[in-house]
């Protein structure tokens, strides 16, 4: 492992491509992503792993990325919000539902949702109860969240 100034330089791969960043052994995924590749999507919102507006996936699982150390993400496949740009059925669900009031917390959920969507197509209730506990929406519209998730996993049984 290089180092420059007490920095590692390491490389993560992020939304399918390469990038190299120098990080301290401290330093967050989520700050990374944000300060160092202009990521913002990912979102500052309790920084203790309580409300999930930070997920991105990590090898197609969700992670809370003010959790996780950038040097542990080394290796791993990262998906953000901004890689999923036109690419998934759930973003659209979302603005079709209008599950979404300030935003701020939407781009977690998107990324929870459409990994759930991802392992489980045709998700039942309670599964899908089950993975939109780890996201906070302090702005309340947790309805219109289920329906775009239902809507997606529905079309998904259909297939």
């Amino acid at each position: 492992m290089r180092r420059i100034e007490g920095k590692a330089i390491i490389e993560l791969r992020v939304n399918g491509e390469a990038r190299t960043v120098a990080v301290r052994p401290s330093d967050l995924l989520l700050d990374v992503l944000r300060n160092q590749l202009g990521l913002t999507g990912a979102k500052p919102g309790c920084k203790n792993g309580d409300c999930g507006a930070c997920t991105v996936l990590m090898d197609g699982w969700p992670v809370k990325s003010c959790l996780v150390l950038a040097v542990e993400a080394e290796g791993h496949e990262l998906l953000t919000v901004e890689g999923l740009e036109g690419k998934s059925p759930v973003q659209a669900a979302f603005v079709g539902h209008g599950a979404f009031q300030c935003g701020y917390c939407t781009p977690g959920f998107v990324m929870v949702c459409h990994a759930m969507l991802t392992h489980h197509p045709g998700a039942e209730e309670l599964v899908m109860e089950e993975w939109l506990q780890s996201n906070l929406c302090r702005c309340t519209s947790y309805s219109e969240i289920r329906d775009a998730v239902r809507a997606v996993a529905n079309a998904g049984k259909r297939e």
